[in-house]
C-alpha cells in the first residue's frame, strides 16, 4: 500500500513539474480495446449458444447412444465464434 502512495506522488511530481502526461487514447489503444470487445462478445455469444446445444445434445444422447459423433460436433461447432472472434488479436 505504502509504494502505490509514493507511486502516485512521484507522479503528481513529475505533472507539477510541467510534464503533462499524454492520457489521450492512440490508435493502438483502439485498436487493443476493439479486439478485446470482439473476443468478449464472440464468447458470450459462443457460451449462449453452447447452452442450448449441449442440453439438446445430451437429450440426444440419453434417447440413442450412436449418435455421440453428431453430438460432440454440435457441441463443439460455437466454439469457432470464439476461434473467430481472437481472430483480430492476432491481426491487429
Amino acid at each position: 500500500m505504502g509504494a502505490v502512495v509514493i507511486a502516485n506522488g512521484v507522479a503528481a511530481q513529475d505533472a507539477a513539474a510541467g510534464d503533462a502526461a499524454d492520457n489521450s487514447f492512440t490508435a493502438e489503444a483502439w485498436g487493443s480495446l476493439g479486439a478485446g470487445i470482439a473476443l468478449g462478445l464472440a464468447a458470450i455469444g459462443a457460451g449462449y449458444a453452447q447452452g442450448g446445444i449441449g442440453s439438446a445434445a445430451v437429450g440426444m444422447l440419453a434417447e440413442d447412444d450412436s449418435k455421440f459423433g453428431a453430438a460432440l460436433i454440435f457441441t463443439a461447432l460455437p466454439e469457432s465464434l470464439v476461434i473467430l472472434g481472437m481472430m483480430p488479436l492476432f491481426i491487429g
